[in-house]
């Protein structure tokens, strides 16, 4: 495959997902009327323009409310942070693209991007929830920058993640580390990452301190004055990141709308450094001027404006607030010079604010998570690479499954770890999460038997717990309950889409209970399952407050002291759906820290190899047990 084909290839797929996600979003909404959506959580309707303002960045700020302004905004799914798209009941102009910056009971604020030329602010509009184009459009314009360049570094990486050049390492030099409890696979991954001209991959398996990796390979580059820029697929894995790194005294830069940054880190970000710095207040007055300007052209008088008035205040207020994004850029290339290390989502590159900037070191967290096209966006600016993550749990959504088949859902980690693993990768083998019973199954499936459970962790129990008291088998690490022959059997949920089984869900709530009056705390479990229809049904059904229950793919990155895992499937067919996605199922085994309770009917999931390695395996442990072994239901 030429480059050429190379990147038209991932272009295309790129639209392929682009139309299945618009057609999934015009087939929910043609479903249901607008209160229906309103009522789902994912739509507002009847909105009207309460306020707007300039903000930081060349932003413009709409605050909208219930047209009825007496009424308060129902429960929505629409939290700050999200993309949003605002569509004018009138049916005139284009809708506009936005992020919620703020919410109370009846106002949500949205940060534009820019100000709108022709949006009536009078008109009533609906907000729903969107995909993020501007995303889409920076990962386009990074595949043909690199598909096009002619020469010099951005060539280089083209040839070399295209596999027409080999990566190149010099010799590993011996390192003093900075952090006194590294163990040797992770000081094997560091020097592997330090003497890469190229790139270096590290393959760190649930719970091996690959982020106590990656700081300390941030670290040793700051330590070489480089400068560094550190990215992940999602907001949250960028801000774990941020909060290491500047505990480490790293001097750190957050780009990205701050509103989906988590609160505690938000003083870390380019829009409130921006903001505290004394330079700022003249920018500030600038657009305090234009926002008055553009409330004095919208205002209705009694008497009738002169010919041009009205455009002309608006034209005047935005050249104050182009001299107020010049007095901010100013400011925020100083903030960036600055910084040791600069943290950003791989779509929230902004070449607005990043220009022509460079970094010795480019680190991709959770990059087994990130599409392809993704990861390519920060190698506009790098000159070395390290991707970390772990092929082995779960990959990116994507909503086209041609674009999936055709290769959207495979990672570049995975891509270059599956080309040469031993020159060019390096896994980390101690794992300091879970007991050792619950971590060598996923050891042996999926990392080659190769993981080891730290001294600290390898043997510690339930009952361990300040104030637990539990008896076997509700105190074993791993504990299997069959419910096959028990009348457990699933059902689709009204939307044919997902599953449930009352039974099962019967049976964790009287588990949950258990533990419960054994005394462990409620925070310290949760319920896990692969399928919506099963959450929201134990949700319903169980009332313990503190005790949380999610999907698998919701509670990954995440781990508790117990974790129950719902199977759900029962039929008489041996059908597993998605079940049979492995790797979700590596996630959800290895999320418990002292014990893993595991629910699921044998008779349908022996068929599948895995699963009857998996009650193999609980058998060999001592923890498989029959659901006859349960009091009966009440």
């Amino acid at each position: 495959m030429t480059a050429a084909s190379f990147f038209d290839h991932f272009l295309r797929l790129l639209e392929l997902e682009a139309r299945a996600e618009a057609e999934q979003r015009r087939t929910r909404q043609g479903r249901l009327s607008a209160a229906a959506a309103e009522q789902l959580g994912n739509t507002l309707v009847d909105l009207a323009v309460d306020d707007e303002t300039a903000g930081l960045g060349g932003r413009w700020i709409w605050t909208l409310c219930k047209r009825n302004r007496t009424l308060r905004l129902p429960w929505t799914r629409i939290n700050v942070g999200a993309p949003v798209l605002l569509t004018s009941d009138s049916g005139e102009g284009e809708p506009l693209r936005g992020v919620v910056s703020d919410r109370s009971e009846r106002t949500l604020d949205v940060a534009l991007p820019a100000l709108p030329d022709d949006a009536d602010t009078s008109a009533t509009w609906r907000l729903d929830l969107s995909t993020d184009e501007i995303a889409r459009d920076r990962q386009r314009t990074a595949m043909r920058r690199l598909r096009d360049a002619p020469h010099g570094r951005l060539s280089q990486w083209r040839d070399l993640l295209i596999g027409e050049r080999e990566p190149r390492f010099h010799d590993q030099q011996p390192i003093t580390p900075l952090a006194d409890d590294l163990n040797p696979s992770q000081l094997e991954a560091v020097r592997l990452a330090l003497s890469a001209d190229d790139f270096a991959l590290i393959h760190g398996p649930p719970g091996t301190g690959k982020t106590t990796t990656l700081v300390e390979l941030i670290c040793q580059s700051i330590a070489r004055r480089e400068k560094v820029l550190v990215c992940s697929g999602s907001n949250l894995g960028v801000d774990n990141l941020l909060e290491r790194l500047t505990n480490a005294g790293v001097r750190t830069l957050r780009l990205g709308h701050p509103a989906r940054v988590l609160p505690a880190l938000r003083q870390r970000t380019l829009d409130y450094l921006v903001e505290q710095s004394p330079e700022v207040e003249v920018a500030a007055a600038l657009r305090r001027n234009a926002s008055e300007l553009f409330r004095q052209a919208a205002k209705r008088t009694r008497a009738k404006p002169l010919p041009g008035e009205r455009q002309n205040r608006r034209s005047e207020a935005k050249q104050l607030l182009n001299e107020a994004r010049r007095m901010e850029q100013q400011i925020e290339r100083h903030l960036l010079d600055e910084a040791e290390a600069v943290c950003a989502t791989l779509t929230g590159l902004d070449d607005s604010i990043l220009r022509d900037r460079e970094f010795d070191l480019v680190v991709v967290d959770e990059a087994a998570q990130a599409t392809e096209p993704a990861c390519w966006i920060p190698l506009l600016r790098s000159r070395k690479l390290v991707l970390a993550g772990d092929p082995c749990q779960l990959p990116a959504t994507i909503i086209s499954n041609e674009a999936a088949r055709e290769g959207l859902a495979e990672s570049l980690m995975e891509r270059l770890l599956r080309k040469d693993p031993k020159n060019r990768s390096r896994l980390l083998e101690v794992q300091y999460r879970m007991h050792r019973q619950i971590m060598e199954f996923s050891s042996r499936q999926f990392y080659e038997g190769r993981l080891q459970a730290h001294a600290s962790v390898a043997d510690r129990l339930l009952r361990e717990l300040p104030g637990v008291a539990v008896a076997d088998p509700l105190g074993l690490p791993l504990e299997f309950i069959d419910t096959a022959g028990a009348g457990y059997d699933e059902k689709p949920a009204p939307d044919g889409e997902s599953r449930s089984n009352e039974g099962e869900a019967r049976l964790v709530v009287r588990k949950v209970r258990e533990l419960l009056a054994a005394g462990v705390a409620p925070e310290a479990v949760a319920v896990i399952t692969p399928y919506a229809a099963q959450v929201r049904l134990i949700r319903e059904t169980l009332d313990a407050p503190g005790v949380e229950v999610d999907s698998v793919d919701g509670f990954q990155g995440r781990e508790k002291e117990v974790i129950i895992v719902s199977l759900v499937r029962a039929n008489g067919e041996g059908e597993i759906g998605f079940l049979s996605e492995l790797r979700r199922m590596n996630v959800a085994l290895t999320r418990a820290k002292r014990k893993l309770l595991v629910i699921g009917d044998a008779a349908t999931l022996g068929g599948h190899a895995f699963y009857r390695a998996l009650l193999d395996y609980a058998e060999e442990q001592g923890g498989y047990r029959s659901v006859w072994e349960e009091p009966l239901d009440e």
